[in-house]
């Protein structure tokens, strides 16, 4: 006969799951004897081998890699369901909640990347003569939609979800006065309701064409299906054809939490002995020690409670100490060699600074072993690095924009074929160590040649866009 204590849990058959403690509860393991709770340690072990690749036992650092289609050949993602999506998200947020090199790291990149803003500005594609007023009527739409949607900082957060949950999901709403309203899509909303759990097209909460997987249709987020072109996905660190994205840390998790560690302990070690001011050795045994305490006597003070009395010995700073015969005295501070476990701590971040492809300053905000202005060079790989990233950030940035001005048009507000005679300029901020001088100069022979305009000049050096219908006084360069 079943023990009726365990019988509660034949119901949680459906495996893998994210937690064993969603196929145990905890008044039921509460109520389990010794040979009950050694069981379920054995199957709580055998399960979380199978359920999770990320193991931290496993010397050699080989894993089970879960098998792609067909059983053919392995994942190119750690996930083959959304609930091991949502575990492998949760981890990778809880890292940029509680360390604080991730947190840092992070930091760094959006103050790069994104910086004080990118500047956007409506011009004539090539070889269209564009009325100039509706390239200020374009501007102006275009100027309100960053106003409203508060850009800059909603730059920011793009690029904080999108390394944080390797996603972004961004929803379009369109007023009544032609304004288009851009808001966030948690990647937890975005699920395939469970009657078409069945069909490929419809898994990870992305529909596709059946045929065409980068062909997307539409979003299932919280069960009610939205078209695809009411949503603009970003996504980061998987291949093309992959429907969802992976966290950036993902690769480091485990250096983070190593460094996390071997940091709190390094703390905590040289806490407890910095601690101990002093240890008294008496080499002549016990009757050294009576002698000491009879001394000690003296020294003693009354106490303010009713405890007993109190030993009370001060030390003022400098104090010179004169040991009796028999007594050593040792200080254990000095034996502490905090450089020795520094060095490892610095191996780890680095690691993780590699997997970044940042400066290792840029993660510890230690500048001691870096050149800033040696590492912020145009060809060096961390301007390389970020200048990737600002222009995949400009891409999906001109086409939420250039949806605005459709959506301006299609209330009346632009003509209807507004988006074939103008374009949108993006110019981020720079990454390189200036010489304002020098990119003067250069801008100056650029200007002449005509390879650039007033405007672009002006958003170059993030100075007011000058009115194209004012000439620059005779003989002076702008």
């Amino acid at each position: 006969m079943k023990n009726p204590r365990l019988c509660e849990i034949d119901h949680h058959h459906s495996l893998p799951c994210d937690r064993l403690e969603e196929i145990i509860p905890m008044p039921v393991r509460d109520t389990l004897n010794t040979s009950e709770r050694a069981l379920w340690r054995a199957v709580r072990n055998l399960l979380e081998g199978w359920i999770s690749a990320d193991n931290d036992d496993d010397p050699d650092g080989t894993e089970w890699w879960p098998l792609g289609p067909h059983g053919a050949a392995p994942s190119r993602v750690p996930y083959t369901s959304e609930s091991q999506l949502d575990q492998i998200r949760n981890e990778c947020r809880r890292l940029l909640l509680e360390n604080e090199f991730a947190i840092n790291a992070q930091e760094n990149r959006i103050s790069y990347v994104v910086g004080t803003g990118h500047r956007y500005r409506v011009i004539s594609r090539a070889s269209q003569h564009t009325p100039e007023n509706l390239l200020r009527a374009a501007q102006t739409v275009l100027d309100e939609f960053l106003r409203e949607n508060r850009w800059h900082r909603r730059q920011q957060e793009i690029m904080l979800r999108l390394d944080r949950d390797g996603e972004v999901f961004l929803r379009y709403f369109a007023s009544d006065d032609g304004l288009l309203r851009v808001r966030f899509v948690d990647p937890e909303q975005v699920r395939t309701p469970s009657r078409y759990a069945t069909r490929p097209e419809h898994s990870f909460g992305i529909v596709t064409d059946p045929h065409d997987v980068e062909t997307v249709r539409g979003y299932w987020v919280d069960e009610k299906f939205v078209a695809g072109s009411d949503i603009q996905h970003r996504r980061a660190n998987v291949d093309s054809h992959i429907k969802r994205g992976l966290p950036l840390f993902y690769p480091v998790r485990k250096n983070l939490r190593r460094a996390e560690k071997l940091l709190r302990n390094m703390s905590v070690v040289a806490g407890l002995q910095s601690a101990v001011a002093l240890i008294r050795k008496h080499a002549g045994g016990r009757s050294s020690v009576e002698r000491f305490l009879a001394d000690r006597e003296a020294q003693s003070a009354l106490p303010t409670s009713h405890a007993g009395p109190t030993s009370v010995e001060h030390f003022a700073p400098g104090t010179i100490l004169d040991a009796t015969a028999g007594i050593e005295y040792e200080f254990p501070v000095a034996a502490i060699d905090a450089a020795r476990y520094v060095t490892l701590l610095q191996a780890e971040l680095r690691a993780i600074a590699s997997r970044l492809v940042m400066p290792e300053f840029m993660l510890t905000s230690d500048a001691s072993n870096a050149n800033y202005a040696s590492t912020l060079v145009a060809e060096g790989p961390a301007v390389k690095m970020f200048q990737r990233l600002q222009q995949e950030m400009i891409e999906a940035d001109r086409e939420v924009l250039e949806r605005a001005l459709r959506t301006a048009a299609e209330h009346g507000r632009l003509p209807k074929n507004v988006l074939e005679a103008l374009t949108i300029e993006a110019i981020p901020p720079s990454l390189c160590v200036r010489d304002r001088l020098r990119e003067a100069q250069a801008d100056a022979i650029l200007f002449r040649c005509g390879a650039l305009s007033r405007e672009q000049l002006a958003l170059r050096h993030g100075l007011p866009v000058p009115n194209p219908h004012v000439e620059p006084p005779s003989g002076e360069e702008p």
